[in-house]
């Protein structure tokens, strides 16, 4: 059942004192390897297919660990449902306002954009996660949207 994951992810792991273990693998693995920011259901109907001994309390049960690690962190998309997504590479999210899709935008200097934070308020940031939120391509398309066209 196991899969591969990168060695980071093996060490935060450990650092948390959590054992490598091949669910945690393997859904470490769906989520390194897809950026579709799946909700429970869809990674669950996923790995189903190829992992048949899976139970969907196993998939809550990981997410829910991996969570707590700060390797996979949950996203909201308007859509009531939670997503998740592998944080391994801070980014940012982009999240669409009429169809709920979530892109990642990686940004080289993202780790200064913590640095400034707490320089400016003198927090003590424990974790980081921004969203953007606009139109993706294919909604701007279908609603007649350009970067000069005023939102209400």
């Amino acid at each position: 059942m196991a899969e591969i994951i990168d060695e980071a992810a093996v060490q935060m792991l450990k650092q948390n004192k959590l054992r490598v273990t091949p669910q945690r693998q393997l859904v470490l693995h769906y989520l390194m390897t897809h950026h579709n920011h799946p909700d429970v259901g869809t990674l669950f109907n996923d790995l189903k297919a190829a992992h048949q001994d899976l139970s969907l309390a196993t998939i809550y049960n990981t997410l829910n660990t991996l969570v707590e690690t700060g390797l996979v962190i949950e996203l909201e998309n308007g859509d009531a449902g939670t997503h998740y997504d592998y944080f391994g590479r801070p980014h940012f999210h982009a999240v669409c306002q009429n169809c709920g899709k979530i892109t990642d935008i990686f940004y080289d200097d993202f780790s200064n954009l913590e640095q400034a934070a707490v320089k400016q308020s003198g927090y003590l940031i424990t974790e980081d996660h921004i969203e953007l939120y606009g139109y993706c391509p294919d909604c701007q398309k279908k609603l007649g949207l350009t970067a000069q066209t005023p939102i209400n």
